[in-house]
């Protein structure tokens, strides 16, 4: 079994889940009392807000930089960011390193061929609707992507930040996103992205008819099957 680096605290809530999901599918596929070799590096998630806040990405991607260099020397045999935002410095995290980092959005668009859907709604923070550094990806697997209007963006991206990255999932939260994605299904998105690694904690598939792409679920699979190849 191979090791998989771990960059977490982006933020630690949804950390808890990547950590669970690897080594509850790594123990179904192995049986017994397997698990995943993981190596976890926590960051403080108040320092990347403040950076981001102040969109100081260079300060940023050498924060992850070193993150990815430590898990490698560690002896990670590959490297997931957990978080769909952070994936706007991918490319620079890869360059930093001899191991292979799998990308969040690669894992997504695997999923949504899989199913054979070709038009989706993205949901996550600004940067992960607004900037191309998740679309292209689907874009170059021949999927197209929506957003949800200004205003809808702006709350979603609020949300995220003043609330799910603080543990705290509220049921008015909850109805406004079901809202949202209900405008985007009218707009013909056959699928919705949870783009944001703490929306499955309030959103889940039983909640909308369309299929919904769990991000954090799909990212950590992929890195169990590299574990496991």
């Amino acid at each position: 079994m191979k090791t998989i680096g771990i960059i977490g605290g982006i933020s630690w809530v949804s950390s808890l889940d990547y950590y669970r999901i690897i080594n509850e599918q790594i123990n179904d596929r192995l049986k017994g009392l397997n698990a995943g070799k993981i190596i976890l590096y926590s960051v403080n998630y108040s320092e990347i807000k403040e950076l981001t806040d102040q969109d100081l990405w260079a300060d940023i991607s050498a924060m992850i930089q070193d993150a990815a260099r430590k898990l490698e020397a560690a002896g990670a045999d590959c490297l997931i960011i957990g978080a769909n935002t952070m994936h706007r410095i991918a490319p620079e995290v890869q360059q930093a390193v001899n191991i292979p980092l799998i990308h969040i959005a690669d894992a997504t668009a695997s999923s949504i061929k899989s199913q054979q859907i070709n038009k989706v709604a993205l949901l996550g923070t600004k940067f992960t609707m607004e900037l191309d550094f998740f679309k292209s990806k689907l874009l170059a697997a021949g999927i197209e992507t929506i957003i949800p209007d200004l205003a809808d963006r702006d709350y979603i991206h609020a949300a995220i930040y003043n609330e799910m990255g603080k543990g705290l999932f509220l049921p008015e939260t909850k109805a406004i996103l079901l809202n949202i994605m209900s405008e985007m299904q009218s707009r013909g998105a056959a699928g919705i992205i949870l783009g944001c690694t703490e929306i499955p904690m309030v959103i889940t598939q039983k909640d909308f008819p369309l299929p919904l792409f769990n991000t954090t679920l799909l990212h950590a699979n992929a890195a169990v099957e590299f574990a496991l190849s």
